[in-house]
């Protein structure tokens, strides 16, 4: 389009129209088009007319997908010399096109590139300023390609782009953990189950078992992330081209994994976008239950956590609220990733091969979750490092409520009692505690024995807390060598080992 070209309705610096706007009627741009074609739209050679305003405001990507803009002139830059690499262009074409790209690069990082929301999408917009840069040659960019397969390049740039800054914001978050978990080795608290008080567990092991599901998330995404690393770019709209192009080159300079092996595939496969936003998804599901950890644990019910100021806030009438407004928004933030994964499985559900407009819904959404997700990340490992725990009421807690009757059972089954009889008969001793107001280590030693003739003395080293949690030993336990050799793997899982 030229600087004479009918002006485009007003949008504001992210390319959206300002509240208010109105688009301005379509001026006569027959004399605008290209060998007089009567449409000045890239496609218009068969159009007598422009399309309408509320069209092109409807149609428009724009304002979402212009976010693309790097990616997208990297892969124009990659196959314009290709072009020339083949002599499908020459060289000093090549040289002109991307030199141009580069401005264009340049204006937009500048903050003065002309965004024009009639161009319908990024890609439009950064060939046609790149045509007003360097002129006529800048329209051999588009040849042996097609906005579909360009699309579908940049979004896996993008996406494989958010991927890896993901994956950093959830090694920061594991970072945070383990930093936790090495200053609070001997921190006892209660486990729960049904959220009612179990078994006593140190707080290093619990703020671990956090570390290794989001560990999982981490291998989930760097496998995910191979299937998104595979070149789209050289199957034009759907069929290929009758170019001599040679898309392995691009993979080489784009550092592309491979390539699709089918064109139509290549076009309209989102297959990878639903396998990232359920890796989102998952992580956002891991970031709500750690956000209901720092809702309870800051109450005064459980008192374990106290959130720092800066992560928490006010109440506008209740001068002493001090709310834990971090933790509630990881779990209302995880309902939203969960919707961009459901709304592109909608999208895909019973589409036609190859490429639809409906496929231009994938973007908004996946920005959301992506920009949702790493959010999330980096405020919780804020939030986390920033937080103290009391230790000593947590040491109060896993004292309480018999949690030592386990290894009451434990006690009595190692004498040789079946575990099930054990379990009843220890299910006596807590009942009888409950009627005197007292913990099982308190009983008295000839009411223990009522019980079971087979209790001596040496049961009441077992019935602490802190004995509760030595004696579990075995691989995966709490005990605190367990813990040590958790701590070690997390350590080297941080560092690449």
């Amino acid at each position: 389009m030229s600087d004479s070209a009918a002006k485009p309705p007003a949008v504001t610096a992210d390319g959206t129209q300002p509240a208010g706007a109105v688009a301005p009627a379509v001026a006569d741009t027959t004399a605008d088009a290209p060998h007089g074609l009567t449409s000045s739209k890239p496609w218009g050679g068969a159009y007598a007319s422009e399309t309408a305003p509320e069209v092109d405001l409807f149609t428009a990507s724009l304002p979402f997908d212009k976010r693309m803009y790097r990616q997208d002139i990297r892969a124009s830059m990659a196959h314009a010399r290709m072009l020339a690499r083949q002599s499908i262009i020459s060289g000093e074409e090549a040289a002109v096109i991307v030199d141009g790209l580069a401005a264009v690069l340049g204006e937009i990082e500048a903050g003065t590139f002309p965004w024009r929301i009639e161009l319908e999408d990024v890609h439009m917009n950064v060939e046609t300023r790149l045509r007003e840069l360097v002129g006529a040659v800048g329209g051999k960019l588009h040849t042996a390609r097609s906005r579909n397969d360009q699309v579908a390049v940049d979004m896996h740039l993008y996406v494989r782009d958010a991927i890896d800054a993901l994956l950093g914001d959830l090694v920061g978050l594991q970072r945070a953990l383990v930093a936790k978990a090495r200053a609070h080795q001997g921190v006892v608290l209660p486990g729960y189950t049904h959220l009612q008080r179990a078994q006593p567990v140190l707080l290093a092991h619990h703020l671990l078992a956090y570390f290794f599901m989001f560990q999982r998330d981490r291998d989930r995404l760097t496998d995910a992330r191979r299937r998104v690393n595979l070149l789209p770019l050289g199957a034009g709209a759907l069929a290929g081209t009758t170019f001599p192009i040679d898309p392995d080159s691009i993979a080489a300079e784009l550092d592309f994994g491979g390539r699709y092996a089918n064109s139509m595939d290549a076009v309209s496969d989102r297959d990878y976008l639903v396998e990232t936003l359920a890796c989102c998804a998952t992580i956002a599901a891991h970031l709500s239950r750690l956000g209901e950890e720092f809702v309870l644990w800051s109450s005064a019910e459980f008192g374990y956590l106290r959130m720092s100021d800066a992560f928490t806030t006010g109440s506008s009438i209740m001068p002493q609220k001090k709310n834990p407004v971090i933790g509630e928004l990881l779990r209302g933030k995880a309902g939203r990733v969960y919707g961009a994964l459901m709304g592109m499985l909608t999208v895909l559900k019973g589409l036609p091969m190859t490429y639809n407009t409906d496929l231009q819904e994938d973007k908004e959404g996946t920005f959301d979750a992506l920009d949702t997700t790493g959010a999330c990340l980096r405020i919780a490992a804020k939030a986390l490092m920033t937080s103290t725990f009391n230790a000593e009421r947590m040491r109060h807690a896993a004292g309480q409520d018999y949690m030592s009757a386990t290894d009451l059972a434990d006690y009595l089954a190692a004498r040789g009692v079946p575990f099930r009889d054990a379990h009843a008969l220890v299910g006596r001793a807590v009942a009888e505690a409950t009627t005197l107001g007292l913990q099982l280590g308190e009983l008295p030693l000839a009411v223990l024995r009522t019980v079971s003739p087979l209790i001596d003395e040496d049961v009441y080293d077992l019935l602490t807390p802190e004995a509760g949690v030595a004696r579990r030993t075995s691989p995966m336990g709490t005990a605190p060598e367990q813990v040590e050799l958790q701590l070690q793997m997390a350590e080297r899982l941080i560092a690449g080992e």
